[in-house]
């Protein structure tokens, strides 16, 4: 797949228009709804898929796939990450008038972040064939450390990644709010807000989570031009798909385990190709209509699933209220 200037050239000016789009046109409310964010998701999401047809009509119907089944993980991913940058809202008690601000830090370091790996993989698996079976073994593992059950915190330890911890106590910092400040003084000395505290934990955060989401991107395309395209669509728009999803994340219960097979199904499938590329001609190559197809048959299967089982409930416990009088009498 040959790209040429005019069409990186082209992608990425699209990319900085969008961007600017998201970052001020559709956050310029200080007061977000969920109605007026689903418009701007939808109209993202559109975008991604235009951007697809063109990949199709430019490059054929193999490179438009993969970008597809790129973006789609990588979308799915960053609604996954939602779930942590809501907890760490929640931890450190940010005012609803600065959460667009907070999300817009985490977007804008997450494309700079992203790209710089996204450059040093590109790198390393041009010219180590063996990226592969590294990069296979840590999506394996971390579908597995997904999908395991895990204890149940205690009533007075709040779920918070560790790095929030961390950077409390490597900055010296206060815990009273004050407004859209970084530092202040108290008493002679020079103290962090919550607020830088944290714009800097989700920023590291989205490291942590790019270690795992470059990985998965690489199993479906090597084509630099689409994994940086697929990245760049996936997190455009990922401040208003905070204020979308926000009440309905707690729905999606079952999202963490589509989740963890798409990313067991693409790690397995680097394996394949590593093994093909160092030796083992009788590796199977898996097409990319069907990583396509594992890719939304999972992902849209435990949405779904989630969607059906909370209205079930939902629809249990409604008739369970209708009856509690019935029993009084």
């Amino acid at each position: 797949m040959h790209v040429s200037i005019l069409w990186w050239a082209g992608t990425l000016g699209l990319i900085a228009l969008l961007l600017t789009v998201d970052l001020i046109l559709s956050g310029h409310s200080h007061r977000q709804t969920a109605r007026s964010s689903a418009r701007w998701v939808a109209f993202y999401v559109v975008a991604a898929l235009l951007f697809a047809v063109a990949v199709g009509a430019g490059f054929g119907s193999g490179p438009a796939g993969q970008f597809l089944a790129g973006w789609l993980t990588e979308y799915s991913l960053s609604i996954d990450n939602l779930f942590v940058f809501l907890v760490l809202m929640n931890r450190f008690g940010v005012p609803q008038q600065l959460q667009l601000r907070v999300l817009t830090f985490g977007v804008v370091i997450a494309l700079v972040l992203r790209g710089v790996l996204i450059a040093v993989g590109a790198v390393a698996i041009a010219r180590f064939s063996w990226v592969f079976y590294l990069f296979g073994a840590l999506l394996i593992h971390t579908a597995w450390t997904m999908i395991r059950p895990s204890p149940a915190p205690a009533e007075d330890d709040e779920e918070v990644p560790a790095t929030a911890s961390a950077l409390s106590r490597l900055i010296p910092s206060t815990r009273v709010w004050h407004g859209t400040r970084l530092f202040v003084r108290e008493n002679g000395h020079r103290r962090a807000t919550p607020l830088l505290l944290t714009m800097l934990t989700i920023g590291v955060t989205d490291v942590l989570f790019a270690l795992d989401s470059i990985p998965a991107i690489f199993g479906l395309t090597t084509e630099a031009f689409l994994v940086v395209s697929a990245n760049a669509f996936a997190l455009i728009g990922l401040r208003q798909l905070f204020f979308v999803v926000r009440g309905l994340l707690d729905r999606l219960e079952h999202l963490n385990k589509g989740l963890s097979l798409v990313l067991a199904f693409i790690g397995v499938k680097l394996i394949l190709e590593a093994m093909h590329e160092t030796g083992f001609g009788w590796a199977p190559e898996i097409p990319t209509w069907v990583s396509l197809a594992v890719v939304v048959g999972l992902i849209g299967g435990t949405a779904a699933v989630s969607l059906v089982l909370e209205r079930r409930r939902a629809r249990t416990h409604g008739h369970d209220g209708e009856r509690e009088p019935a029993d009084v009498h």
